[in-house]
């Protein structure tokens, strides 16, 4: 008998000139619409096109600097690369948001624009191509992040200026000819994805999102929970959930998103990643888990690429029922038809990362897909996950070899 139904939507298991100027441009028409909480940003300014200098240019990517929000009174810029195919456009366009430890990678950037993408990839740590800007915001370590901080400072916290500075590069970026302001996307690894998770609910000039790894409720579970977190004062972190946290924010989502995580994360463990996507509109939010995936600045993952690609292209993106389970067998039905298929399931409590989880092949008939459970006790999780087969008949897209996941469930009392 089922106690307890842990509904997880997950559709797949499975960033030159020398002679610098200064282009100060007019405000863009395409200021993002105010959200139902915008928390300290100032949507309305930050939806403006930011000025910019812009420097080096090599075959795909070209330096460039933009103003920031101001610290300790003081103005501040942003560094950044951004990406361009070759050709007049117009093209779509993407974000880039690095994660804990990175930076503004100029390999991302080209990465996107040879896959077609006008790209940006800023730094959001005050850094730019040769280390630590003169003008540039807070640094992105955890002591800066989880500092003690009362309301009046909150305009001078990380958070608040990499937000600020992923939304201006997105303003940079739609202000560009060659840009398809129809169809732009976000994508951030790790922190890079908390800060994705914020602003997919706070910008919504962006028709896709996929956060990688990063999820809301880091006060309920996260690698933060006991120590960065732990160590803050009561008040300050109190204040620091109500604003920074992603939970915050999702319930404001209004595109397609994909939640792109692994059974073992560190950092982002999945109950906390199932609480924060759970706050998505169900018909935009698309769930990822992949077993054992790695964490860390790998941005040629085939699924979030795919995801992308789909959506600005106003195709469909493979996706499994979510999963159900009567008299034993667990069921599930695909869009697509299915190369191969596993149930993937846990019967260990305690920290997410640390748990066994069993694969068992699944049958597949067409796109049916069911898995008698063969042991006891039973799984404290389970999911099916499917392998797409080659079927261009659903579209111009080729979505074969994609991993595909249902929803994870509960079944142990």
């Amino acid at each position: 008998m089922i106690n307890r139904l842990l509904p997880i939507f997950l559709c797949l298991t499975l960033v030159g000139c020398r002679n610098i100027q200064r282009e100060t441009a007019t405000p863009t028409a395409t200021e993002p619409k105010a959200a139902v909480l915008s928390g300290p940003w100032n949507m309305r300014e930050l939806g403006k096109t930011p000025p910019a200098t812009w420097g080096p240019r090599g075959n795909f990517v070209q330096e460039v600097y933009y103003d920031g929000e101001a610290l300790g009174g003081k103005p501040t810029r942003v560094f950044a690369y951004v990406g361009r195919p070759n050709g007049s456009g117009p093209f779509p366009g993407v974000v880039l948001v690095h994660g804990g430890g990175g930076k503004a990678f100029l390999e991302w950037a080209d990465h996107w624009a040879k896959r077609g993408y006008v790209s940006i990839a800023m730094d959001t740590s005050g850094n730019g191509p040769s280390g630590r800007l003169p003008e540039g915001g807070p640094d992105q370590d955890d002591k800066t992040k989880f500092r003690n901080f009362t309301a009046e400072e909150t305009r001078e916290m990380w958070t608040y200026h990499a937000v600020a500075a992923v939304i201006r590069a997105h303003s940079l970026l739609l202000s560009m000819p060659e840009v398809d302001r129809k169809r732009t996307a976000i994508t951030g690894i790790s922190w890079g994805g908390y800060l994705t998770c914020i602003v997919a609910g706070l910008d919504h000039r962006f028709k896709a999102a996929v956060p990688v790894y990063g999820s809301g409720f880091l006060g309920e579970n996260s690698v933060w929970k006991n120590s960065s977190l732990a160590r803050m004062d009561p008040e300050a972190r109190a204040l620091w959930l109500k604003t920074f946290d992603p939970s915050n924010y999702l319930m404001n989502v209004r595109c397609p998103i994909l939640f792109f995580n692994g059974t073992h994360d560190f950092a982002y463990p999945l109950d906390s990643y199932q609480t924060s996507y759970n706050l998505v509109d169900p018909k935009l939010r698309h769930i990822s888990i992949v077993m054992n995936l790695p964490h860390g600045h790998i941005w040629t993952f085939p699924e979030p690429e795919a995801f992308i690609d789909q959506i600005v292209a106003q195709q469909r993106f493979p996706r499994l029922a979510p999963l159900r389970y009567a008299d034993g067998v667990f069921t599930t039905e695909s869009t697509h038809p299915i190369k191969e298929a596993h149930l993937i399931f846990t019967q260990d409590s305690g920290p997410w990362d640390k748990r066994a989880w069993t694969t068992l092949p699944a049958n597949v008939n067409g796109k049916s897909i069911q898995r008698r459970f063969p042991a006891q006790p039973p799984p404290t999780a389970a999911l099916i996950t499917a392998t797409v087969a080659d079927d261009r008949s659903v579209g111009a897209t080729n979505t074969a070899g994609l991993r595909i996941s249902t929803d994870y469930i509960s079944i142990a009392e």
